[in-house]
């Protein structure tokens, strides 16, 4: 895989850079900790930027020639401040509204993905009363249990009884949107990370816990990954360009992470779609790109380069 050439030679031709970060989100945390990381990566390249802590879009924004989107989660991810941006003429980073409000809504990205031909675990959407026992017939045990507007796995639990399904979707349905339960896949997370529309080397994911979750996402030190995986180089083209197929179905730009599971029959299920991906220590799309010699300073420079066309 060969990445294009960055666009621009010098850190002045960025003019002004916001680095959003922060919001109101369930992952403020996580967003603090993108955003301080890229804002020090931007500064070492001699990049006059600045970091806003956004807690609703400041009015002090339109005084900056582009925006290095890092906010994450509901509200903040979801395209909401993209349009917002979009009126005020300030370009930023990576997928732009429509993309960004369609990947942060799981049901949406599934029918979408079954609309384009894109393998993704069965399932069901569960609002008002339940049919409990009819849900259990369809989908079977256990099933994984998820907020449908949530990202970083918030809300998420896996459910193998019907005592732990009834508990699992009270937790999720405490998030706005309706609950998805989803059939479970018995495998292995893989992840592939895009960039300037290029599919970067796969990483296998191994959590120490019962799934990857938010815990094992952003703290845990045990979590386990491979990068390169352990495919083979035809199951490694075979899942780039399912993850370009996928960010091409939902219109996604720029850079993202498009997540897999991969089952003993070593067929991928697309699970998802995240258009503005954690940029912390315990990371995935570092970890890609310097698989392919693009260190993290590089890497932030070239994802600012996805806010204008600089040719």
């Amino acid at each position: 895989m060969n990445l294009p050439a960055c666009q621009v030679s010098s850190p002045k031709d960025f003019g002004r850079v916001a680095v959003l970060y922060g919001g109101r989100s369930s992952e403020r945390e996580v967003s603090l900790l993108s955003g301080k990381a890229v804002l020090e990566g931007l500064l070492r390249s001699g990049i006059d930027a600045t970091g806003l802590d956004v807690d609703g879009l400041p009015g002090s924004i339109q005084g900056y020639d582009r925006v290095w989107m890092a906010l994450h989660g509901a509200g903040d991810e979801d395209g909401r401040i993209h349009g917002m941006l979009d009126f005020l003429n300030v370009p930023y980073t990576g997928s732009g509204l429509m993309a960004s409000a369609i990947c942060m809504d799981k049901l949406r990205s599934k029918q979408l993905f079954i609309a384009n031909g894109i393998d993704t675990p069965a399932f069901e959407v569960v609002q008002g009363d339940i049919d409990l026992d009819g849900l259990v017939q369809r989908l079977g045990l256990p099933v994984m249990v998820k907020p449908s507007a949530e990202g970083s796995s918030v809300g998420v639990s896996k459910a193998a009884t019907h005592d732990e399904l009834i508990n699992a979707i009270g937790d999720a349905a405490a998030y706005p949107g309706p609950v998805l339960v989803e059939s479970f896949v018995d495998g292995v997370d893989y992840t592939v990370s895009m960039l300037a529309g290029v599919a970067l080397p796969s990483i296998k994911i191994e959590p120490a816990a019962v799934f990857y979750d938010y815990q094992a996402k952003y703290h845990s030190n045990r979590t386990q990954y491979s990068c390169p995986s352990d495919l083979s180089p035809d199951e490694e083209r075979h899942l780039a360009d399912l993850a370009m197929h996928a960010c091409e179905a939902l219109g996604v730009e720029g850079w993202g992470r498009v997540d897999f599971m991969i089952g003993e029959d070593r067929k991928p299920w697309c699970l998802e779609i995240n258009t503005i991906p954690g940029m912390t220590s315990h990371s995935l799309v570092p970890m890609a790109a310097a698989q392919v010699g693009v260190g993290f300073d590089e890497l932030v420079w070239r994802i600012l380069e996805t806010s204008g066309d600089f040719s």
